[in-house]
């Protein structure tokens, strides 16, 4: 037996804090969806078919070299400073942001040269020579997305969940959306990129002044603990093997990139994953076929960031019970979280799916093609948002390295669809590719953590969730289609209608999705 220090939560005030989070998290997340969704609606119906592909193709090549340039210090950081603070080694953060720093600043550094001199043939890949002055501009704002995402992983390390909801979930988009609709409107093509990567500028500014916040707070908060008589921390005991995680804490510059690097590469593959297909389209299919992509898997994007508000609010407590060995909390969190997770994605992408001939028409009349590979996007999302956060808690037992083979595989599977689909199916033969490699990287984890903690998403709260669902966001819609007819007033009558039963639903079910934990 090993003891361990770690915070002082029973299961109801850990969940309670999760859930905290994920509520703050959830608001912007919400603002954030909604000002993303209506960046790529202002491109589509303010800029031609191709000059919105070639946007859209040169900020997801931006998108994925920032997923190198992190080389995973971010879920390092998280990793780390988490079980730093269940065992109490606060003193040790400085040092491991020092430590994480360095290499990605520099990698950020790297790829923006690399950026600048391959921009033509980049260019050329995509099929027009305009791109290279867009991958020019995007590479002088690769330093500042790092900076950005390091400082507020740094900040959910500390349970602080409000610095990622203001700058990365409302800030950074709604500068976005002002800058990037003052250009189109004005016409100055030339001015788009820059429009889109300037905010990352001042959204690292804030991120690291809110991370200063954040660690004077918590050594205050330390101080005062000890000021008490108190460490403000109890003792708890971690049974031995539990998770298989190591005992030693220490976050040496050995131990943080052993589990960093697999988590960099896992990240490229992932982010390779949602935005490659943009990428390959374009070089397969036109800049054309790349912008109605794209509008088809917005409404997968959007969904993303609900998922997204609730692993970043979970996976720092995740982290800790892993250090802890609790095997029932683990358990426990990953159902509740995924009972969550459908309670905010499915009423989406059932909507999505229902009525998609009329979600494609709101990126103008041009992109009512992609309402099949909509179709194929939310069915495909359904699946995986039920199928929960396995390859999360993988990583969080430090399993880098099936991480990392799950994301290459499911990567690896995606490209060799796209190769063989893309060219006859155009955007539905992406999105089944990219629905394949998602349910792939998704089923994996849950099969390599069955030695350790059998997970599976057959609880009450998934069960509670997705019986709301259904029965407002597809049961609802279908009877509203049959007696109104389709088009934009029934979307619009089934939204509303169905936004107000899940919500109350979802009230009347707090008990069993654990809403209320400790109540």
């Amino acid at each position: 037996m090993a003891t361990v220090t770690a915070a002082a939560d029973s299961g109801s005030h850990a969940l309670r804090r999760v859930l905290r989070g994920g509520v703050v998290n959830l608001m912007g997340t919400a603002v954030g969806a909604v000002l993303n969704l209506a960046l790529i609606v202002m491109i589509t119906r303010a800029l031609s078919q191709e000059t919105a592909g070639l946007l859209f193709a040169a900020t997801s090549v931006f998108m994925v070299a920032v997923a190198v340039a992190n080389v995973g210090a971010p879920d390092g950081l998280v990793y780390f400073i988490a079980r730093m603070r269940v065992f109490g080694r606060t003193d040790g953060v400085g040092r491991l942001l020092r430590l994480a720093m360095g290499p990605t600043v520099a990698a950020a550094c790297l790829l923006g040269l690399a950026m600048l001199m391959f921009a033509e043939p980049m260019a050329r890949a995509l099929g027009t020579d305009e791109a290279a002055t867009y991958l020019r501009l995007l590479a002088l704002f690769l330093p500042f997305a790092v900076l950005t995402d390091t400082a507020l992983a740094a900040t959910r390390a500390h349970h602080d969940m409000s610095g990622t909801a203001v700058v990365e979930k409302v800030g950074r988009p709604l500068a976005q959306v002002v800058l990037v609709g003052a250009v189109a409107l004005s016409g100055a093509g030339g001015l788009l990129a820059l429009s889109w990567a300037g905010p990352y500028l001042p959204a690292a500014v804030v991120a690291w002044f809110w991370l200063g916040r954040v660690l004077r707070r918590a050594a205050r908060d330390e101080e005062a603990a000890v000021a008490d008589g108190a460490p403000g921390a109890a003792t708890v005991r971690a049974s031995e093997g539990a998770l298989d995680v190591p005992s030693d804490q220490e976050a040496t510059p050995r131990a943080f990139w052993t589990f960093a690097l697999p988590r960099a590469v896992a990240g490229v593959a992932q982010m390779g994953i949602q935005r490659g297909g943009v990428i390959l389209v374009a070089m397969l299919s036109g800049l054309a076929g790349a912008a109605v992509f794209t509008a088809a898997t917005r409404v997968m994007a959007v969904g993303q960031f609900g998922t997204q508000a609730v692993l970043d609010a979970a996976q720092p407590r995740f982290a800790e019970q892993v250090a802890t060995g609790d095997h029932a909390g683990v358990r426990g969190l990953y159902q509740v979280a995924t009972g969550w997770l459908v309670c905010l994605t499915w009423p989406l992408y059932l909507g999505a799916l229902v009525f998609a001939p009329e979600v494609m028409r709101l990126f103008g009349p041009e992109y009512r093609t992609g309402a099949a590979a909509l179709v194929v996007v939310c069915a495909g999302q359904l699946a995986a948002s039920a199928l929960g956060m396995g390859d999360l808690i993988l990583a969080m037992t430090g399993r880098t390295g099936l991480n990392l083979l799950n994301n290459v595989l499911a990567l690896a599977a995606n490209v060799l669809a796209c190769l063989v689909l893309v060219p006859a199916l155009g955007a539905t033969g992406a999105a089944t590719a990219l629905v394949g490699a998602v349910l792939l990287r998704r089923v994996l984890p849950l099969w390599q953590l069955r030695s350790l903690v059998v997970l599976h998403p057959f609880s009450r709260p998934v069960m509670a969730a997705a019986a709301s669902a259904l029965v407002w966001f597809a049961v609802l819609p279908t009877l509203l289609t049959w007696v109104m007819g389709a088009g934009l007033p029934t979307l619009a009558a089934a939204v509303c209608a169905g936004a107000l039963g899940h919500l109350a639903t979802v009230w009347y079910l707090r008990g069993p999705l654990e809403l209320c934990p400790g109540r």
